[in-house]
């Protein structure tokens, strides 16, 4: 039993190992995606925005209303007290009572949406400054990853030219080599003509004083006067 604990727990490290590196290697399409998905929330969220602060002006609206209808009642009252005609004046009084108690619960309803309107609007104005803050630095990564490719690419090929030109440094030491070859045993066979040709036979002779001798011209000169 503990060794089948043990290899559910390995295929879950395994698995947890595999996602994790299915993320790694799609970090900045995932990031890219979440920014996508800010982007929906917060446009959902603006749209909410709108539809409270229609309802806020809609509150608005209907607290001065409430306001004016109670002025006007107020009006009515004391024009009935004017005329000693307090049951009309009560009546009016319990009318504008109605209208405090509305005007009471619309002036909640309207700090209600007043402060729900703010709230939204400063956590909508973070999330843009966040969201344009990932935007800048999704830019960056792209750059960065770019630029890291082109590296990466350059490095390859530098390493792949390197051992080419490694191995045409080796050719053209094998074609010098070749050539140099060739250049000694053409000046090994030229010597080996000199040294078999009787012009060369006849040099050492001379060299040596054996044989017949060029006559130089002082030993003409000197012939020539023993003549006399």
């Amino acid at each position: 039993m503990n060794i089948f604990r043990k290899i559910i727990t390995a295929i879950r490290g395994g698995t947890r190992e595999a996602g994790e590196a299915i993320v790694d290697a799609n970090s900045t399409r995932i990031f890219e995606q979440e920014i996508r998905d800010s982007e929906k929330h917060i446009g959902i969220a603006k749209r909410n925005l709108t539809e409270v602060m229609a309802k806020q002006m809609q509150a608005s609206r209907e607290l001065s209303q409430l306001q004016a209808s109670i002025k006007e009642h107020e009006g009515y009252a004391v024009q009935a007290l004017n005329q000693n005609n307090e049951t009309l004046a009560m009546e009016v009084a319990e009318k504008i009572g109605e209208l405090e108690k509305n005007l009471a619960d619309q002036q909640k309803s309207n700090e209600g949406y007043l402060k729900s309107a703010d709230r939204l609007k400063e956590l909508i104005k973070n999330s843009d400054r966040q969201l344009a803050d990932y935007k800048r630095q999704l830019s960056m990564v792209k750059t960065t990853e770019s630029v890291q490719k082109a590296t990466s690419a350059i490095t390859d090929n530098f390493t792949q030219s390197n051992s080419k030109l490694l191995n045409a440094k080796d050719s053209l030491e094998r074609i010098k080599q070749k050539q140099a070859m060739f250049d000694d045993q053409l000046k090994a066979a030229e010597q080996l003509n000199v040294d078999n040709s009787d012009d060369s036979l006849q040099s050492k002779l001379q060299k040596a004083g054996i044989g017949a001798q060029q006559s130089s011209a002082q030993s003409i000169l000197d012939r020539l006067k023993s003549k006399k």
